[in-house]
C-alpha cells in the first residue's frame, strides 16, 4: 500500500499543470543519466504505473519526445529502448548545475544587458533566465549566457551597487511569485520529510517515484529564474528552505530508489550499469 504522504504528493502532481512528457525528462535526467542514459520502455512504464499514469499515456509521451528530438529510440524485437538525444543531454546538463550543485557565490552588482528585438529573441532570453528591465532591455547576472537566438543583439556589461542591484532584481524578476512557487514545493513535500523523520521509510518503486517527483517539482521552481546572487534576494528567501528540504529528502530516498533501479531497471544490454560518482555528490554543499 502506498504511504499516505506519497499519495498526497501524487495528488499534488495530478492537480498541477504537469504533463507526462515533462516528468519523463525528469526521470531520464535524474535517474537514468547517472546509469548510462538508456532504459527500456518496460521500465519506464513500470515507474509511471506506480504514479498512476496509464501505459498509453507513457507511449504517447515517448513518441512525442522522440519526434521532437529529445529522445532516441531503438528496438530489439518487440522491445523498445530510449536514450536522451543530444538536445536532451544539453538541456539537462545545463539544468543539473542549477538543481544539484551548490550555488557558487557571485558578484551581486554585475549584470549583462541585452537590447533585444523580435519575439523569438525575447522568448529565448526569457527562457535563458533574463528579466525585462523595460521594453527591449533584458537583464541577467553576468554569468548567464546569451542564448544563440540573441547572438546578434547588442550586449553590454554593467555594474551597480548592492542597493541598486537589489532594486533591479525586484523590477526584472517576479520574486514574490517565485517565492510562492518555493512555498508550494515545501508545503507539498514537508509532510513526507516529517513522516520519514518519525522512522518511516519508502521502499522499492515508491522511493523512486517520490525522488522523481521531488526533483520534478523542485526543477519547475528553480529553473524559473536565473541564479541570482543571494545578496539580491530577500533575507527570508523561500528558495533556501526549499533547497534544504529537497537535499534532505533526496539523500533519504536515494538508497532505496537506487536499489530498485539496480534490481528492476533494464536497457538493451541487460541491467543498468552502476551510477557514476556524480550521483553521490548531488546536493552536497561546499
Amino acid at each position: 500500500m502506498t504511504a499516505a504522504p506519497l499519495l498526497e504528493i501524487l495528488h499534488h502532481l495530478n492537480s498541477a499543470p504537469s504533463r507526462t512528457w515533462s516528468v519523463v525528462i525528469t526521470v531520464f535526467g535524474d535517474a537514468i543519466v547517472p546509469r548510462g542514459g538508456a532504459v527500456s520502455l518496460a521500465t519506464l512504464t513500470e515507474i509511471f504505473q506506480a504514479m498512476g499514469v496509464a501505459e498509453g499515456a507513457v507511449r504517447t509521451a515517448m513518441s512525442r519526445l522522440s519526434a521532437d528530438g529529445w529522445l532516441e529510440r531503438s528496438r530489439q524485437g518487440r522491445n523498445s529502448f530510449y536514450a536522451l538525444a543530444g538536445k536532451g543531454q544539453a538541456t539537462f546538463a545545463e539544468a543539473a548545475g542549477r538543481i544539484y550543485a551548490p550555488h557558487a557565490p557571485a558578484a551581486p552588482g554585475r549584470f549583462r544587458l541585452v537590447l533585444a528585438e523580435g519575439a523569438e529573441m525575447r522568448a529565448a532570453l526569457q527562457q535563458a533566465g533574463f528579466g525585462m528591465a523595460q521594453p527591449g532591455l533584458w537583464v541577467a547576472p553576468e554569468g548567464v549566457e546569451v542564448p544563440p537566438e540573441a547572438a546578434a543583439a547588442i550586449t553590454l556589461l554593467a555594474e551597480a551597487d548592492t542597493q541598486d542591484a537589489r532594486r533591479l532584481a525586484g523590477q526584472c524578476w517576479p520574486l514574490e511569485a517565485l517565492a510562492e512557487a518555493y512555498r508550494r514545493f515545501v508545503a507539498a513535500f514537508e509532510p513526507l520529510a516529517l513522516w520519514m523523520e518519525q522512522g518511516h521509510a519508502l521502499e522499492g518503486v515508491d522511493a523512486l517515484v517520490a525522488r522523481v517527483l521531488l526533483i520534478h517539482e523542485y526543477r519547475r521552481a528553480v529553473l524559473r529564474h536565473p541564479p541570482l546572487p543571494r545578496a539580491l534576494l530577500p533575507a527570508d528567501w523561500a528558495g533556501d528552505t526549499a533547497r534544504a528540504l529537497c537535499g534532505q529528502l533526496y539523500r533519504a530516498l536515494l538508497p532505496a530508489s537506487e536499489a530498485w533501479l539496480e534490481e528492476h531497471a533494464t536497457r538493451a544490454e541487460g541491467p543498468l550499469p552502476p551510477p557514476g560518482p556524480d550521483l553521490a555528490a548531488r546536493f552536497r554543499e561546499r
